[in-house]
């Protein structure tokens, strides 16, 4: 049996189910990857319209058994389809025999007919003996048309059709056990016969240039050409040649400068002595000044002087004297949501009530450019041993495999189209620089050192390298001040390959994630698919790297990516296109008719269907398509472009996006999202976005350890409810992960089950089978913090059915507060729960203060003003994060009628 077409390799449970759903016939089945057991499989079999999940576990010498309770003797089989033709028989101790195999599904049309993720229809079945059929041939031409459909070198892409048409023997030759590849060989070498002169040619002009500093070069020997194994000589010729160019071009610059050295000394020339200069300090901001009205006629002037710390307030034409605000009077910063100009500034004053002052900007671009200047003076004078809050800077560009321009300084500084910097602040350095490139032609080294000298010449700062990962041409670089790299660690990078058959890289993703001080970042940067009819492949590839990109603590490996940090952002060429007539769309693009083309929008349609990106965010996008310009201008689209096959057009689109999840209840807010309109060297245009976000440091308590007796703190359950999204009928428990833990924490099986709904699976837990979670450290400020990951599994299979986030902060007091959120499994939304928790804190345990980026916040435009500030601890303002105009506002409910059973309603 070569090839099983029940064997769905890593499939995940919900799509399992999904499967066995339409097959719809008692006893039907299919095995996946186990998701606890690493080699492990899972066999999946459905009767009475439920599914029941079964281990298939490995032992020591790789027989393989169906996991059975306690007591129960095993049946061990050599290969899986051994053991499936055995269960095939009644009163094997399954509930039912597997009658029906579902197989797996034929791809969509969109998907290139090709399977997203394997080389063909069917998966080899582990333990199988290879098939004496073959069908690569077929398959690889295939794969080579589709690629000639994108690739310039089309003669080169004839000669390697004529190699799989008539050199098939070089794969008989492999299985035999040859693994010299002659017929490859062969070619090869008329395909590169064209080659040859180029490099002659190439290679002459460097001997001359070497000679011209060093003398004659010796001659290539002709013994060495020969020591290549290869077997065909043109090959070798042609390698040998390559070999001598790559020598020269290193060698070359040490030898000219080596040639210069011996000329000055030889003729004693005395060369100018050059002082080095010391690498600039940071550029001191300079005093900004804004034009204001206060109230509705009386015009002002604010000017903010960061070093300084202090805001003047210049009445125009009053003749009143200057009011000088010192940053440490500055109570609080109101910006109002019904007029976006406007913004509120609460002062305290000595022996009387706080005064508040009304504001109207220009415009709010100058007004969030106020707002900046303030909160980096209050970080500046906070006199904090650990920042609480810092700035990181996301680009995203398709460089087009051309290199880039002398500057980037509009990239880098966030200029151009769209929610941009204001030119008050364009200039402000950033904490953290994370730039993702795709089809970047140019070397690592290269590339980074690039960067590095581009950020030195605009902000007079020497960024540190915190991580490079690189994927062919598929880049991500982080960069961030020198002052933060003790406070960077735990470092971890990880690549997926999503191109042909998952194994090219020309496709795919990279990504870094790393621990700022108490706060988990994490970047991914990808190429999806490309083309118009690409969306579902493009969703397969979204949940491909997903599933198999290696980031963040280990110990939470078994969570969804999304919620491992505390702040993920996911950028790139994401390649999903607009659904519109291409004049249309050009007609919309020149009246800035955005909304209209955002609803058009492939990926903001998409994750309104909860195909990808669950709660993610995005900022507003108020700027053209930045794909498919004309190289060397950014006034025209070139939207046709000729194939051999014909005409292709590529609709104008934001293919390239920077999305955001960041773990409930903290902060952050996204400053600029654009892209710039004067890099012209690619036909994509790079985007950018800047975000705040707030920090925490290790947490230091007050008392040391030891110094009294510890009084513990607690987290403590009433209950919870799980609704999920199955049609399994399996106990389950939760797991419950957690910074604030020792270690994981583990319930008891569910007390109250329910299915009377089709498709669904309520649960419950009463609070004697919940534990009582008890913090490492009791102090108030910390568990403000922390957050709680929960995952609710199978008692037979210990998967997940789904995960979540919860964040302590607002479960702190003596009463139980209540939560409510969705869960999620590999991208996907599996279900909801809630229920009823309380963190209890100690008394002497209870002291906060206010962070720095709460004393900014939002208010409607009747609101009162501010009252005095409170001595008692207080939790952070909501904060409003953008959206895309074309997503609906998050429902306050479930999103499926069925989840209404929480509420009785049938």
């Amino acid at each position: 049996m070569a090839a099983a077409g029940w064997y769905h390799r890593d499939i995940s449970q919900v799509v399992a189910e999904e499967l066995l759903a339409k097959a719809g016939r008692d006893g039907s089945f299919l095995v996946r990857d186990s998701e606890s057991v690493k080699g492990a499989y899972a066999l999946c079999l459905l009767f009475q319209r439920h599914v029941y999940t079964y281990r298939i576990l490995p032992d020591d010498e790789g027989l393989l058994s169906v996991q059975t309770i306690q007591g129960i003797q095993a049946k061990c089989f050599r290969t899986l389809p051994d053991l499936i033709g055995a269960y095939q028989h009644p009163n094997n101790g399954l509930v039912t025999p597997l009658l029906h195999p579902v197989h797996r599904p034929s791809p969509d049309e969109d998907s290139d007919g090709e399977d997203a993720r394997g080389w063909g229809h069917t998966v080899p079945c582990p333990g199988a003996p290879p098939s004496s059929q073959t069908h690569i041939p077929q398959q690889l031409h295939q794969r080579l048309q589709e690629q000639v459909h994108s690739s310039p070198a089309s003669d080169f892409m004839g000669f390697m059709a004529e190699y799989l048409t008539h050199h098939v023997q070089d794969l008989e030759a492999l299985c035999q056990g040859h693994p010299q590849l002659r017929h490859l060989s062969t070619a090869l070498a008329t395909a590169c016969r064209a080659l040859h002169s180029e490099i002659d040619f190439t290679l002459a002009g460097l001997e001359t240039l070497a000679r011209v500093f060093e003398g004659p070069v010796s001659p290539r020997n002709p013994a060495r050409e020969q020591g290549f194994l290869s077997s065909n000589p043109d090959l070798e010729m042609l390698l040998s040649k390559i070999s001598t160019v790559n020598h020269l071009l290193s060698s070359l610059e040490k030898k000219v400068l080596k040639s210069l050295q011996e000329m000055v000394t030889r003729h004693n020339l005395a060369l100018p002595s050059v002082a080095v200069a010391p690498l600039p300090a940071a550029r001191p901001l300079a005093v900004q000044n804004f034009e204001v009205k206060l109230g509705k006629s009386q015009r002002a002037a604010l000017t903010v002087d960061v070093e300084s710390g202090t805001v003047t307030v210049t009445k125009r034409g009053s003749g009143s004297p200057e009011e000088v605000i010192p940053q440490d009077k500055i109570l609080q910063l109101i910006k109002y949501q019904s007029v976006q100009s406007k913004v509120r500034l609460v002062c305290a004053r000595e022996n009387q009530k706080s005064l508040s002052r009304d504001f109207i900007f220009p415009s709010a671009r100058k007004r969030e450019a106020f707002c900046q200047l303030l909160q980096l003076m209050k970080i500046q004078h906070s006199n904090l041993d650990e920042p609480e809050i810092i700035s990181v800077y996301v680009g995203t560009w398709n460089m087009g495999s051309t290199p880039p321009p002398r500057s980037l300084a509009s990239w880098l500084t966030s200029r151009g189209l769209g929610r941009t910097q204001d030119e008050t602040t364009a200039c402000i350095p950033h904490d953290i620089y994370v730039i993702g490139t795709q089809e970047n032609s140019l070397g690592d080294r290269e590339w980074v050192e690039f960067l590095c000298a581009s950020l030195k010449i605009l902000m007079a700062i020497d960024y540190r390298v915190v991580a490079l990962q690189c994927l062919w041409s598929i880049k991500i670089v982080v960069l961030a001040k020198p002052e933060h790299q003790r406070r960077i660690s735990h470092i971890h990078t990880s690549s997926v390959k999503t191109g042909i058959a998952n194994t090219l890289g020309n496709k795919g993703a990279v990504g870094v994630s790393f621990l700022f001080n108490g706060t988990s970042f994490g970047f991914v940067n990808c190429h999806l698919a490309s083309g118009s009819g690409k969306t579902h492949r493009r969703n397969q590839n979204y949940s491909d790297i997903l599933h198999s990109l290696a980031l963040g603590d280990k110990h939470l490996a078994g969570f969804d990516l999304t919620l491992r940090f505390s702040h993920l952002f996911w950028f790139g060429d994401l390649n999903y296109r607009l659904e519109m007539d291409v004049q249309d769309i050009l007609t919309h693009i020149v009246k800035k008719e955005f909304h209209a083309l955002l609803a058009v929008d492939q990926l903001s349609l998409e994750r309104e269907k909860n195909k990808v990106f669950l709660q993610f965010s995005e900022g507003d996008i108020s700027f053209p398509p930045t794909y498919r310009y004309e190289r060397g201008t950014r006034d025209t689209y070139m939207w046709q472009k000729s194939k051999p096959t014909g005409m292709q057009i590529n609709v104008p689109s934001w293919c390239d996006r920077i999305l955001w999840k960041s773990h409930p209840e903290t902060h952050v807010v996204c400053n600029s999202y654009g892209c710039t309109d004067d890099i012209v060297t690619s036909d994509h245009s790079p985007v950018f976005a800047t975000f705040e976000v707030g920090v925490t440091s290790q947490f230091v308590p007050k008392e040391a350890p030891g110094s009294s007796p510890e009084a513990l703190a607690c987290i403590e359950w009433e209950s919870i409810e799980v609704m999920l999204k199955t049609t399994s009928r399996s106990k389950c428990y939760i797991e419950f992960h957690s910074y604030c833990l020792e270690e994981m924490q583990r319930s008891g099986e569910n007390t109250f089950q329910n299915c009377d709904i089709p498709g669904f699976l309520k649960l419950g837990w009463s609070s004697k089978h919940l534990p009582v979670l008890n913090p490492i450290l009791p102090d108030l400020e910390y568990l403000g913090d922390q957050h709680l990951l929960l995952s609710i599994k199978s008692v037979e299979s210990c998967e997940s059915f789904g995960e979540c986030c919860l964040a302590l902060r607002s479960a702190i007091g003596s009463m139980a507060q209540q939560f409510e959120t969705f869960l999620f499994h590999r991208g996907e939304e599996t279900g909801s729960v809630r229920g009823w928790m309380r963190v209890r804190v100690p008394r002497g345990h209870c002291g906060t203060r206010e962070r720095l980026y709460e004393w900014i916040s939002f208010e409607e435009e009747d609101a009162e003003p501010a009252a005095e500030p409170s001595m008692c601890p207080k939790l952070p303002p909501q904060r409003l994060r953008s959206r895309p105009r074309s997503l609906p506002e998050p429902a306050s409910g479930y999103t499926n009628p069925a989840y209404f059973i929480f509420e009785g309603v049938p």
